[in-house]
């Protein structure tokens, strides 16, 4: 699929979501083009990348850019988006991977956050640079979601509902465009705005509203029967599922908690869950302050994210038979992360319009 193929198929996707049949004070501002005096990178992680099963994962990522920058790397995890988010706008952190809509937000606070690679797709480029966001209900519950053998949305108005945050792409922003534009159709709920989404209620659009604050965590209001229906996508939940019939991301899919899987799913072995929807999103970036790091060892990041070192890396992209808890799988070994510039994500800021 060319790019200009996926931003279109990205974009009508949203129209109904893919479906088928069966905040503290900044460091000491510094000069435009960033700061040279630090001996310090910090690095934020969002909640899906903060937990201690990717803590060797994010320690490979900073031991690589400590020796490429000659600087000692702090990670800073967080248990909340917005954290993440205001730190890399505030300067309380220099480097950060972000979904795309994190990455819209922080750009829009501070126009000198920028990204600087992406993931590419199995073909090694960013043609097919995507993952997933998934509408799941609980295995035996499918039924309810469908007319017929297809599966429609229509069916779940006034549920219990599950999304990660509002400010995550493929667990908020993505699934709320998909059902705004396909509810806003139609006469009872023509008038029907994302922010209707927002919180549950008798006169409310879902009857229950619930933030996981994570994927994981959206997943896990799933299976615990918290949530009717959560919003969560593929990749951050990679390490702790495995595909138990069906075929990946495709709906009627099922996926099983693995018997040894970490925490949050550690209480949940053998839980199944089944898609009904499956929207393809933009791959998130590794994005910088460039105020805070100066362009010569912004360069030797870029350079050392894009390398066939890191590429090559089985602690950054892990094999697909490796046990190991990474950030990025390998599966063709044609994957590696790629220079992306801020019109990449120009998709997702369509949404918004």
């Amino acid at each position: 699929m060319k790019k200009s193929l996926l931003k279109s198929a990205l974009l009508v996707s949203m129209s109904a979501l893919t479906i088928f049949a069966a905040g503290c004070s900044s460091k000491t501002e510094g000069a435009a083009a960033g700061k040279s005096a630090d001996d310090k990178i910090t690095i934020a992680w969002l909640p899906n990348e903060s937990g201690a099963d990717l803590e060797a994962a994010r320690t490979e990522i900073g031991k690589e850019i400590e020796a490429a920058t000659g600087k000692k790397v702090e990670h800073k995890t967080t248990t909340d988006y917005i954290v993440a988010i205001e730190a890399i706008a505030n300067g309380n952190a220099d480097v950060a991977f972000l979904g795309a809509q994190g990455y819209i937000e922080a750009h829009k606070k501070n126009e000198k956050v920028l990204p600087l690679a992406v993931p590419s797709g199995e073909s090694g480029t960013l043609d097919d640079a995507v993952y997933y966001s998934w509408l799941a209900v609980n295995k035996g519950d499918a039924s309810k979601y469908k007319d017929g053998n297809k599966f429609s949305l229509d069916h779940i108005a006034g549920k219990k509902f599950s999304f990660v945050s509002n400010s995550s792409t493929s667990g908020f922003k993505v699934p709320s465009t998909g059902i705004v534009d396909y509810f806003s159709k139609k006469g009872d709920y023509k008038d029907l705005k994302a922010e209707d989404l927002q919180e549950g209620g008798k006169d409310k659009f879902f009857s229950e509203v619930l933030y996981g604050g994570s994927h994981q965590g959206s997943a896990v209001n799933l299976l615990t029967g918290k949530a009717d229906i959560a919003a969560f996508c593929d990749t951050c939940v990679n390490n702790y599922v495995e595909l138990a019939n069906g075929d990946e991301n495709r709906p009627g899919a099922i996926y099983k908690v693995k018997k040894d899987a970490a925490e949050p799913f550690n209480t949940l072995p053998g839980k199944e869950f089944e898609l009904i929807s499956v929207t393809p999103v933009l791959n998130a970036p590794f994005v910088v302050n460039t105020k805070e790091i100066n362009e010569e060892d912004q360069k030797k990041i870029l350079e050392l994210l894009t390398s066939d070192k890191i590429a090559g890396n089985e602690k950054v992209f892990v094999p697909a038979d490796s046990k190991f808890s990474g950030l990025f799988s390998k599966k063709s070994g044609k994957e590696r992360l790629l220079k992306v510039e801020d019109k990449f994500f120009d998709p997702i800021r369509e949404l918004s319009k």
